[in-house]
C-alpha cells in the first residue's frame, strides 16, 4: 500500500486557489476555445490573486548523470509548487494523466491537476493529482 504524506498549508492553498481560478475562466469563457486562451485567462486570474505564474517552462531532465535542457515542457506552474496542465480537447487522452505523474516526479513536485477546459460542466474537467 502506497503511503502519502499529507499536503502543506501552501500546497493545499495554491490547489484551492487553481481550482477556483478554473471555475471563473470556465464561467466567464465557457467550453470551445483554445487552450492559449484558456492559459491567458487561467495564469492572470492566479496572478491577480496574488499567485506567481510561469508558462511554458522548460525543465531540465536529469538522466544518467547528465543534464537535458530540452527535457520537460509545463503548461503552468503555480508558486513553484503546483503543476497544472491544461487541455481544450473533447476527449482526455489516458496518457495526460501519466504525463502529469511523471511531471511530479522528475520535477519532485507533490501536487498536480490535468484541467480539460473543453467540457459543458467543468468539475468534469478537473483532476487532481498527489505525489
Amino acid at each position: 500500500m502506497l503511503q502519502y504524506h499529507k499536503l502543506t498549508e501552501e500546497e493545499e492553498r495554491i490547489g484551492k486557489a487553481v481550482v477556483e481560478a478554473v471555475y471563473l475562466v470556465h464561467k466567464e469563457l465557457g467550453p470551445c476555445l483554445l487552450e492559449r486562451v484558456y492559459e491567458v485567462c487561467f495564469c492572470h486570474v492566479l496572478t491577480k490573486a496574488g499567485f506567481e505564474t510561469k508558462r511554458q517552462l522548460d525543465i531540465p531532465i536529469v538522466f544518467d548523470g547528465l543534464i537535458f535542457e530540452e527535457g520537460l515542457r509545463l503548461d503552468v506552474i503555480v508558486n513553484d509548487l503546483v503543476i497544472c496542465e491544461l487541455k481544450a480537447v473533447e476527449t482526455i487522452n489516458p496518457v495526460w494523466v501519466s504525463q502529469v505523474i511523471s511531471h511530479l516526479r522528475l520535477t519532485d513536485k507533490r501536487l498536480g491537476y490535468l484541467i480539460n477546459f473543453n467540457v459543458p460542466l467543468i468539475k468534469d474537467g478537473i483532476k487532481r493529482f498527489i505525489r
